[in-house]
């Protein structure tokens, strides 16, 4: 998605891309790690965390990267899971199975 809209690959592949995803997925002090949510059907997802003072920004963007991904033609498999699971109420389990027997794709 980042190159369908004008970004550079070399981007994506150092620091600023990779490293901040994995540093955002797994860092004791990210809002979207210390923002984890139970999320399938019949749980509501806010985007926040109970006490938490910090709106984990992660929700949102799964909205916003949905809108961007169709309107540049781009397929996003997992977020497109996320979002099915976050706005559809899809059971995790379905998402995580349906992804997995994907047919393999060079992506």
């Amino acid at each position: 998605m980042a190159v369908a809209a004008g970004g550079q690959s070399q981007t994506l592949a150092g620091l600023a891309g990779l490293g901040d995803l994995v540093l955002t997925c797994t860092g004791e002090l990210s809002r979207n790690a210390h923002g984890r949510l139970p999320v399938g059907p019949g749980r509501e997802t806010r985007g926040d965390s109970g006490g938490m003072r910090m709106v984990a920004e992660g929700v949102q963007t799964t909205y916003a990267a949905m809108e961007l991904c169709q309107r540049l033609a781009v397929e996003l498999p997992i977020t497109r899971q996320v979002h099915a699971i976050l706005r559809e109420g899809r059971d995790p389990r379905e998402a995580l199975r349906e992804l997995m027997e994907r047919s393999l794709k060079e992506e």
